[in-house]
């Protein structure tokens, strides 16, 4: 496949007839950074046989003139594009017009896939292609895996620029009273966005230690803190059936009698919120179970009592060696923290370097 730049060299030799019928405009040598990424976008959108958005078809938008380069130089013999190939053009087109990062080595359409989700994990509302929103969890960083999250697309315009600590404060006035809402979204809704934007945020340990699991991690979120990591991997035990021996096993990693007491206790806490819910089928109902449960004070006490004796150290090794026997119910991968934010574009607030 020829390269959109070499293609954008080639085509300035191409008839002066087909310019003028097409309008296409090669990239010159002295194009922007944005100018250059544009005219790649609109390279992949003919690639796809996709039209770009209408607010990038006028003539001298660079991404148009990649379009029209592309279409000139594919024809019919376009790649089939899936409904998260779309996904993909689309968030790659409003990051670029923003000016905003975007990591494309691996933040694909197969990797939109797999963070896909049937609910909003703010509103739990059911999502539809009219409703959905994936967007950056960390506003000060770019479009890069491990940095996105599905959602609905009122709860993504309520986050907006929130970031943990800003809608953990909105979650506790709304609890307070007199109002019931902000942005939409209630004390509730408001806790999950808190603990949501808490995985990618670098915090003290003894203060993510004391933090509620009201939402789970999302698939392919990257989490910072290793208490909470560990406190995932235990809470998404009692989704799946052996639970029990996998808690009793995870009981027996751990450094000394006094602990695995305490943390027997959390369990037996946990255990009677999550199966008072009744006879759970679906895996969004288990899901919303076992985050209702984090509201209970007695589980949140027995947990803090547990999580504070351990280091971020310690419980980062608990995750790795429960990993290793095949005790976690989802796929665990570790990062080293440059690897963890590679492409985050954090020096830059998430923003693309200045041309």
């Amino acid at each position: 496949m020829a390269h959109p730049a070499a293609a954008a060299q080639a085509h300035q030799s191409l008839a002066s007839t087909t310019q003028l019928e097409l309008g296409i405009a090669a990239v010159p040598a002295t194009a922007s950074p944005h100018q250059t990424l544009g005219f790649e976008l609109g390279w992949d959108h003919a690639h796809h046989g996709i039209t770009p958005p209408t607010a990038h078809l006028f003539a001298a938008s660079p991404l148009r003139q990649g379009w029209l380069a592309g279409r000139a130089t594919f024809g019919r013999r376009t790649l089939k594009a899936s409904r998260h190939t779309r996904l993909w053009l689309q968030l790659r087109s409003h990051a670029w017009a923003r000016g905003r990062s975007f990591e494309t080595l691996e933040l694909t359409p197969n990797y939109l896939q797999q963070i896909g989700v049937e609910h909003c994990p703010i509103t739990r509302c059911a999502l539809d292609e009219a409703t959905l929103s994936i967007d950056r969890v960390r506003d000060d960083a770019g479009y890069a895996a491990g940095n996105l999250a599905t959602m609905s697309r009122g709860a993504n315009a309520a986050k907006a620029r929130h970031d943990w600590a800003s809608a953990n404060e909105l979650a506790a006035s709304l609890a307070q009273g007199p109002f019931k809402q902000v942005a939409g979204l209630d004390a509730a809704e408001w806790q999950r966005v808190a603990v949501l934007c808490s995985f990618v945020t670098e915090l003290p340990h003894a203060q993510a230690a004391l933090l509620p699991m009201h939402v789970l991690p999302p698939n392919r979120l990257r989490l910072f803190n290793p208490i909470q990591a560990l406190q995932a991997l235990v809470t998404r035990q009692l989704a799946k059936p052996g639970w029990s021996q996998r808690l009793a096993r995870i009981e027996a990693l751990l450094p000394d009698e006094a602990i695995k007491g305490d943390f027997n206790r959390f369990v037996m806490a946990l255990v009677p919120r999550v199966l008072s819910a009744g006879s759970l089928v679906l895996a969004h109902e288990i899901r919303w179970a076992l985050e209702d449960a984090w509201s209970d004070a007695l589980v949140q006490k027995r947990w803090a009592r547990f999580a504070l004796q351990l280091t971020a150290a310690q419980a980062e090794a608990l995750v790795q060696r429960a990993a290793a026997k095949r005790l976690s119910t989802v796929h665990v991968q570790q990062h080293a923290l440059p690897r963890a934010t590679e492409g985050w574009a954090l020096e830059r607030r998430g923003f693309r370097a200045a041309a």
